[in-house]
């Protein structure tokens, strides 16, 4: 790899007026950094706070659609940002995403019921998934290529943070305020950025025009709609013989079917179908998928643990988390590292995804009386193999696809991790929720009836027969989500071994 000064020199003439026309970084640059926070935080802040807001509104069995609906609206939505920008010009688009995005986060905050819940956070997942994509171009916009890779690093250190800030954060608001404001708190930090955005952001000028995928991007939508509310519903919802369900994948397989029939024939595809011809990009997708899975499956459902089994409040809750992601973080700034003075990458995704596969196991053998110093260990040394893998399999799409694919292939490989996310979120939700009524109902006597509704406090004030009981119910179906989660991991092990090594690009 060249190095920075080497590098500088071969394009510095070339990007030396560009940049002296640019606002000054330092009160644009934290603004977009503010902004990828928002957007990356609202996919982890709701998970210590799952539990009471499930206390307050009701929905048990829809309780990982709180998560998914964000997941699933701003995945959809990232192609078409990416084209908006280059039609309509960033700052209007990344400021269209901010308002929808803050619109999306007031109206959660006092939502009524979980259906409306629901469908607020999938209002706010699709400024979100503006949020980061755009903000992402942006960079290209005010930064030339020789100082880019550093500032893009800095965007996997803010998402990485986020990470670790959300459950904590989340847990903190629940706890001294109310589950509201994790919404609310979106509000003034949004404003901010908007404004300092409208202020000091001036892109380049001359505008691509482009022919928008609308026709491609309703199949991907409705594909991956049926995708989620199949796996997410079969066995919980809705019984497997069911002909609603397996229509429900029928009409997914027809979406696909005409996604692909529209990206082969459409102007300027979402995503073209050349991209699936590149080995390291249809690797680093599938693998994306199931670190998407893994990722925000063990997120979602280990505060949930921690609160119910351990009887953590919301805050501590948080707290108990961050060996996970200390872990995300602190390995992802290694590696990028090692990946900077050795030149090669293959062996991160294989070893990453092998401490993840061990991890899911260790959490699957979690008891009631397990320390909690052994589950530090345990959610720690995930957090590194999570760490080890995500911001590895961008590098290596970016560093093997052709520079006119360069964009799109991005997008491509995030989109993945992003739809592996929902999927993860929605299947591991049904898992749990299936799991725990069926060992409830063979534990339970048929004159039992829980209170309702079931939040940490009311489960620790059952009688301690009944308490054990739900504890025991509890505990096994979450040994059931990380045993599924342990075997789907193990494939993205072995997909990791057909990684190659390319040389790294020393020039833009």
């Amino acid at each position: 790899m060249q190095s920075p000064t080497h590098t500088a020199q071969s394009v510095g003439e070339e990007s030396a007026p560009a940049v002296s026309a640019h606002p000054p970084l330092r009160l644009l640059f934290p603004a977009l950094l503010l902004v990828m926070l928002l957007a990356a935080l609202d996919q982890t802040i709701v998970s210590t706070a799952l539990p009471t807001i499930v206390g307050e509104l009701g929905g048990l069995d829809r309780l990982s659609w709180v998560v998914t609906a964000y997941l699933l609206s701003s995945t959809i939505v990232v192609p078409l940002y990416g084209k908006f920008g280059d039609l309509f010009g960033r700052k209007i688009v990344l400021q269209t995403a901010i308002v929808i995005f803050l619109v999306g986060s007031a109206l959660c905050g006092v939502a009524q019921n979980m259906p409306q819940l629901i469908a607020l956070r999938a209002l706010q997942g699709i400024g979100g998934g503006g949020l980061m994509v755009v903000t992402m171009a942006a960079v290209g916009d005010v930064i030339p290529p020789a100082q880019r890779g550093k500032y893009q690093g800095m965007f996997g250190g803010v998402f990485g943070l986020a990470t670790v800030v959300g459950p904590l954060l989340g847990g903190f608001l629940v706890e001294h305020l109310s589950w509201r404001w994790i919404f609310y708190i979106n509000l003034p930090l949004g404003a901010l950025a908007l404004v300092v955005i409208g202020a000091v952001f001036k892109p380049r000028v001359e505008q691509v025009k482009h022919v928008i995928d609308y026709m491609g991007a309703g199949w991907l939508a409705a594909a991956l709609t049926c995708l989620i509310l199949f796996t997410s519903e079969g066995g919980s919802l809705l019984p497997w013989n069911s002909p609603q369900l397996w229509l429900t994948l029928l009409m997914g397989v027809v979406a696909v079917a005409g996604f692909i029939h529209e990206e082969k024939h459409a102007f300027e595809p979402i995503m073209p179908l050349a991209l699936f011809r590149e080995r390291t990009f249809v690797l680093s997708s599938l693998i994306g998928f199931i670190v998407g899975v893994s990722l925000f499956g063990s997120v979602t459902f280990l505060p949930l643990y921690l609160q119910v089994v351990k009887g953590s409040t919301p805050s501590q809750a948080g707290v108990q988390m961050l060996p996970m992601m200390g872990g995300v973080l602190v390995m992802s700034m290694v590696a990028g590292r090692i990946i900077s003075k050795i030149g090669k990458y293959r062996m991160f995704p294989i070893l990453g995804t092998a401490c993840v596969a061990v991890a899911m196991m260790l959490l699957a053998r979690l008891e009631i009386s397990t320390p909690i110093t052994q589950m530090y260990l345990y959610m720690g040394l995930l957090g590194c193999g999570l760490g080890m893998v995500m911001q590895v399999l961008i590098l290596a799409v970016q560093n093997t696809v052709e520079f006119r694919h360069m964009g799109v292939a991005t997008s491509g490989a995030t989109l993945f991790r992003s739809i592996g996310g929902s999927v993860g979120v929605a299947a591991f939700g049904a898992v749990f929720s299936h799991g725990l009524h069926t060992r409830l109902a063979a534990l339970l006597s048929a004159d039992v009836e829980l209170p309702q509704p079931l939040t940490p406090e009311v489960i620790r004030h059952l009688p301690p027969t009944l308490h054990a009981q739900y504890l025991d119910a509890f505990a096994g179906a979450l040994h059931t989500v990380y045993l599924s989660a342990a075997c789907v991991v193990v494939l993205a092990f072995a997909l990791s071994w057909l990684m190659r090594n390319a040389p790294l690009r020393t020039h833009h």
